[in-house]
């Protein structure tokens, strides 16, 4: 029987809508997906994804988004941003949908601020996953689940490689979109914290062996991450870099050996 491909989609605030572009080109080579991981924006798309929507239906929520709409600023005390706007929009998009609903199977990677562990949603209510994964700290509010508060995703695992190899896959495709933007403007506490992220997750990613089979790295860096105006440009980002490892995304496949039981 052939391999299970799994993607895992990093985390990367707006530069995540480079995974859309991959999943295109995916679907345009009949690549199928058995499974998929994301932290941050990666879970917030493969959630998406998953849920049932197509892929242009998704461009067009991309190209319309926003940033401003999805955002209700709160008083600082543990966060900028309350988060239940944005919940609510994921909830919508979703239907309610549950992770364990999802097709293919999907896990959201989150991060629990107290601990330090990191924690992988495979059940529960998707929106609050997703709200979990993509809380930024110092951004928003951590989303408090089962007791725990969470945060961003990326804090601890920003391509969620050995997540999406645990559910199964034999062929991991990962779609790293971390590259520092060197020239960001800074210009508030927001962008203050967001660039110090940003500066933590890329050293993260560059001392951690990504133990994909095929990495695909979106040529984002002229992005800002958190700058929701080049949706297009970064959509096709990842069109061009998946594109150029379609063929070693097919050899993978095809040199893959089922592991021997004997």
């Amino acid at each position: 029987m052939p391999p299970k491909v799994g993607l895992a989609l990093g985390s990367g605030g707006a530069r995540g809508f480079a995974h859309l572009g991959v999943l295109k080109v995916l679907e345009e080579e009949h690549i199928p997906i058995s499974y998929l991981a994301g932290s941050s924006i990666g879970a917030l798309v493969a959630v998406l994804y998953a849920s049932g929507h197509g892929l242009h239906r998704l461009y067009r929520l991309a190209q319309s988004f926003r940033r401003n709409d999805f955002l209700d600023w709160t008083v600082p005390k543990m966060g900028l941003i309350a988060g239940e706007r944005i919940t609510q929009f994921i909830r919508l998009l979703t239907k309610g949908k549950r992770i364990e609903e999802m097709s293919p199977p999907v896990a959201v990677v989150a991060a629990d601020l107290q601990t330090g562990e990191k924690v992988v949603f495979r059940q529960g209510e998707a929106a609050e996953a997703v709200r979990a994964s993509i809380s930024i700290p110092g951004i928003f509010v951590p989303a408090e689940v089962n007791g725990r508060l969470l945060v961003d995703g990326g804090v601890v695992d920003r391509v969620p490689v050995s997540v999406v190899r645990a559910m199964g896959a034999d062929i991991v495709i990962a779609v790293d979109v971390s590259p520092l933007n060197t020239k960001a403007e800074i210009a508030s506490i927001a962008d203050v914290i967001w660039q110090s992220l940003d500066i933590l997750q890329a050293e993260l990613v560059a001392h951690r062996q990504l133990a994909s089979d095929v990495m695909i790295r979106p040529r984002v860096e002229q992005y800002s991450s958190r700058a929701f105006t080049d949706i297009e440009e970064i959509i096709a980002c990842g069109e061009e870099e998946a594109r150029k490892q379609v063929g070693a995304i097919r050899q993978a496949i095809e040199q893959w050996k089922e592991p021997s039981h004997e």
